[in-house]
Order: structure tokens, then sequence, then C-alpha cells
């Protein structure tokens, strides 16, 4: 059963860091690309972050460029977002996704709720 379990979300105030986790089970992980996604309320899902199967590339949307970083580790399952220098309009449920183009599988866990206020 393919599961991706997103951790680490919270109530933060604004200059804050949070650390998400998603453990993926289920799947080969290292064969996927894995990408953070967020969706604020009343707006749509936007990609966050992204980094390739071995790790080697990776690109962020604008707005989070230079505070947020993305990583894995394909021996722990986990890919992880380093989100620092919060604000508030870094408020939403933040997504985890799993995408192999190749075989056309793809795959999100449940969210975990970030929220950045004072």
């Amino acid at each position: 059963q393919v599961q991706l379990v997103e951790s680490g979300g919270g109530l933060v105030q604004p200059g804050g860091s949070l650390r998400l986790s998603c453990v993926a089970s289920g799947f080969t992980f290292s064969r996927y690309n894995m990408s953070w996604y967020r969706q604020a309320p009343g707006k749509e899902r936007e990609l966050v972050a992204a980094i390739t199967r071995a790790g080697g590339k990776t690109n962020y949307a604008d707005s989070v460029k230079g505070r947020f970083t993305i990583s894995r580790d394909n021996a722990k399952n986990t890919v992880y977002l380093q989100m620092n220098s919060l604000k508030p309009e870094d408020t939403a449920v933040y997504y985890c996704n799993a995408d192999n183009t190749y075989y056309e599988l793809n795959y999100w866990g449940k969210g975990t709720l970030v929220t950045v206020s004072s």
C-alpha cells in the first residue's frame, strides 16, 4: 500500500523555522521525483519545491527561493523541506508528492498544516 506521511507542521511566529518531513512507503522511493506543494485557504495548490530522484537537481517557487531547502534521504525513504524566515503568506497545508513520469504514477500525502502567525 502506497503511503506518503507528512509531519512537522505547526504554528510558528514570523521569521521562524520549521522542518517538514515526508516518509514514503509502498513504492521504490529512489525512482520517484519528489515535490512539496502547498495550498492556502481559497487558493489553488502550488508547487513549492522539487527534487530529482538522486537529489542532484532542485527547483523552487520564486516566493520561497533563498528561504526553503528541499532535500531527500533515499536510504530513509524521506524527503524534507527546511523552511526558514517564514512569513504569514507561507501559511498553508503542505503536501508531499511523488512522481514517476515514465510509468505515469503519481502519489499524494494527506498534508500537514503550517500556520505562520504572531
